[in-house]
């Protein structure tokens, strides 16, 4: 099969690309590296330099040599993960997170129905279920997934949301404003500095592997196809899945995990977070087959030598 995948050189998209070339399909990379990086790059994997939201999505391989457009390819299917993440940057870019999560997802989109429909899997995100205007990049997100079902709707394209939770693992950003909470902490436990936690450090998230997230990903796709090729159609063909491992824990917690006595400083709690992320969804363990396997705190001792 070849498989396409948006932001291919980034933390989520790195692992996938690792994931599908493991299971000997061939697979093409479009990112704007505006946190991908190019020492991600798998080979076997060709990567395109591309602005989603461009209207002319011409791409430029990376590497030495030229080749034709991504967008002259042909796919099975598309992984779309490219977006700006996080919260808190997107309070100072608001445009530029709807211009990536919205308007870059709309031209995937196009680019699907313009070519026999490609199935899409498109990388939702659990801040859906805070309070979407909060801040840009949940409401963002949350757009991006009504024009996946309005594109269903009016053109019968199929897509499957997966909504992720608190990803962590191989290839996560440690330093700038895109990294997650467990990036900073294992960067300032590196360099011998405080964790800093914000707010009380009361609040819990979900945290959930990216090998998990990735298996859940690629369980979409076959289901995707296996409906697409059996002449067979999901209903209204449409999917939504939640990938979390189902337990929740603390920034206290995640911070003791670095050592009971390791020093914390708290800062100011920042605007736009939920108190709590869990996912309570079983639907993807149901109808998948999907199971979480990793655990956060077995994850910091084992990488860090605790």
């Amino acid at each position: 099969m070849r498989m396409l995948v948006t932001g291919g050189a980034g933390f989520v998209g790195t692992n996938l690309i690792k994931r599908l070339l493991e299971d000997g399909h061939k697979v093409v990379s479009v990112d704007n590296y505006s946190t991908g990086k190019e020492e991600n790059h798998q080979d076997g994997c060709r990567y395109y330099k591309n602005d989603l939201s461009s209207d002319h999505i011409l791409g430029i391989y990376v590497d030495a040599g030229t080749y034709p457009s991504w967008r002259d390819d042909e796919y099975d299917v598309i992984f779309h993960l490219a977006a700006l993440p996080r919260i808190q940057p997107s309070f100072e870019t608001p445009i530029e997170s709807f211009q990536s999560n919205v308007v870059g997802t709309m031209n995937i989109l196009e680019l699907a129905r313009k070519n026999g429909n490609i199935p899409v899997v498109y990388a939702g995100s659990s801040s859906k279920h805070g309070d979407l205007y909060s801040n840009p990049y949940s409401f963002t997100k949350w757009q991006g997934e009504q024009l996946c079902e309005m594109y269903t709707n009016i053109y019968d394209l199929p897509v499957t949301i997966c909504r992720f939770y608190n990803v962590y693992g191989p290839h996560q950003l440690t330093e700038g404003e895109y990294c997650t909470v467990l990036g900073i902490f294992e960067n300032l436990y590196k360099n011998n500095k405080p964790l800093t936690i914000t707010g009380d450090g009361e609040q819990r998230r979900d945290f959930t592997h990216v090998d998990d997230i990735v298996d859940g990903l690629v369980k979409c796709s076959k289901l995707m196809l296996d409906s697409r090729y059996s002449h067979t159609h999901l209903i209204n063909n449409f999917k939504e899945f939640e990938f979390g491992r189902g337990k929740n824990y603390s920034i206290n917690e995640i911070a003791e995990a670095f050592g009971e006595d390791y020093p914390v400083e708290y800062i100011d709690e920042w605007p736009g977070e939920m108190r709590e992320t869990l996912c309570t969804d079983i639907e993807a363990i149901e109808e998948l087959g999907w199971k979480p396997t990793r655990d956060i705190i077995e994850y910091i001792k084992e990488t860090n030598e605790l």
